[in-house]
């Protein structure tokens, strides 16, 4: 059956249920019919043999007319008159008017105990259907037997009418079955039609709406629709990892390669003489250290993402978020002492407690982010403000400036990673300039379990919220 395609194993599939249930029934109502004939015939020979009882047939010959003018299912009529031991002394009927013994049923043992046996009740041998009983007056007994030609012929006539109704039915449904089995599968090709389009590239292609949602056709299309927008997100988000991907390499590539042609321009001046005198070779010697440090530290913030990516935060123990709010406020009159500060609670009042379970050597180095990204991009003198305390579930701790502000394409990219924006707001310190302090920030923050907020506009400075659930 599976070489065969879904309509045609769903058409024979029926039509072999429908013939098995039709047959079934003809033979049951077929069934019945042989035994109500079967039982008339009974009735008849009942009555006849009743009657031979009491007023026996004197020659051996045919039986009288009056005998079997009422008989209306039987065609041939058997009469036997039996000694006590069981043989035949006169015989009668029908069958027997030939003198043919071909026409003649087998009789069985019918002695007068077998006789006392079948209590007049009737019974079959070899197609033809008997009742004995004892006569009247003596010792003798009387068979009666009926051939069951008619029965036959009514019940072979009844299954030839049914054979050839249903062969008609039969083919009849077979060819409205077909179109309606075509019908019924056509929600199924506009189905193979979309996958196929899906298949040859184009991912927004989705399954028309064939039938209402409750049927099975409707469920399985709303089904398929919701799994291939699932399937275009994840090509989608792919698609935005691969580029963002790419853009990260270029820029790795970009940042190493910077200070490594440095290094390698000193080198090579120093190698062809360009650097004759002492202090020539110690201000080279410093550039090259300087350049060093750079790549140095632009690898231990990759190695730090890709830690935070993997792993997380491993350390964590109690603590309280105001020690890294008194820490970032002297840290911001180290760099600046021109520069206003102040310590206050989040949005404004006295600082609060903000108790944490946290790694504090790394919330040590997202304020530390923070503060020197506030002191090296907004105009010198800018004030700023460090809260800490609770809102809600949260501890926070924020730092807020009053300088040039972002826009919102700036603000939704300001976290990403070597992302940098003009020169006069350019968020990308942390001590390598290479655009991955806030993304550092982020990660550290994400990885206990919290979020980085970001509250600016053009013109009105820039709050940077650091949200960590108290314990």
């Amino acid at each position: 059956m599976s070489r065969f395609s879904l309509r045609a194993r769903l058409l024979a599939i029926g039509l072999a249920l429908l013939t098995t249930g039709v047959l079934a029934t003809n033979a049951v109502a077929i069934g019945y019919l042989r035994g109500h004939l079967v039982d008339r015939v009974d009735t008849q020979l009942t009555l006849l043999g009743t009657i031979l009882q009491r007023f026996p047939v004197q020659v051996a010959d045919r039986l009288p007319p009056e005998y079997t003018r009422t008989l209306d299912t039987i065609d041939e009529i058997y009469v036997v008159e039996l000694t006590p031991t069981g043989q035949p002394v006169r015989v009668a009927g029908t069958a027997a008017a030939a003198g043919s013994s071909s026409g003649t049923p087998p009789l069985p043992t019918l002695d007068a105990a077998a006789v006392r046996a079948r209590g007049q009740r009737p019974f079959t041998v070899d197609g033809w259907r008997m009742i004995v009983g004892k006569r009247v007056t003596g010792d003798n007994a009387v068979l009666v037997a009926a051939r069951l030609t008619a029965v036959d012929s009514a019940v072979r006539r009844m299954w030839m009418l049914c054979a050839l109704t249903i062969a008609a039915v039969l083919t009849l449904l077979t060819v409205v079955g077909w179109f309606a089995v075509q019908a019924g599968l056509r929600p199924l090709r506009r189905i193979q039609h979309t996958a196929a389009a899906i298949a040859a590239g184009d991912l927004s292609h989705r399954v028309p709406e064939l039938a209402p949602p409750r049927t099975e056709v409707g469920r399985l299309a709303a089904s398929l629709n919701g799994m291939l927008g699932q399937l275009e997100a994840a090509f989608a988000a792919r698609a935005r990892s691969e580029d963002r991907m790419r853009a990260f390499l270029s820029d790795v590539s970009h940042e190493v390669r910077t200070p490594l042609f440095g290094i390698r321009g000193f080198a090579q001046l120093y190698r062809m003489g360009g650097l004759p005198e002492r202090a020539d070779v110690d201000r080279t010697m410093r550039h090259i250290e300087r350049e060093s440090t750079r790549l140095a530290s632009l690898a231990e913030d990759l190695l730090l993402l890709a830690r935070l990516d993997e792993v997380g935060v491993a350390h964590r123990s109690p603590m309280d978020l105001r020690t890294l709010a008194a820490d970032a406020y002297a840290e911001v009159q180290a760099l600046d002492p021109a520069r206003p500060v102040t310590l206050t609670g989040p949005d404004g009042g006295p600082p609060e407690s903000a108790p944490v379970i946290a790694d504090e050597a790394r919330l040590r180095q997202v304020m530390t982010n923070l503060v020197a990204n506030a002191v090296a991009h907004t105009p010198a003198g800018t004030p700023v403000r460090i809260g800490v305390g609770t809102v809600g579930g949260d501890a926070v701790l924020e730092l807020a400036d009053r300088g040039p502000g972002l826009d919102d394409e700036q603000a939704a990219r300001v976290f990403d990673r070597f992302y940098r924006v003009d020169a006069s707001r350019s968020r990308d310190n942390g001590g390598t300039g290479a655009g991955l302090g806030l993304a550092i920030a982020r990660s550290i923050v994400a990885a206990h379990g919290g979020r980085v907020e970001l509250r600016t506009a053009p013109g009105a400075g820039a709050t940077f919220r650091v949200l960590l659930p108290r314990p």
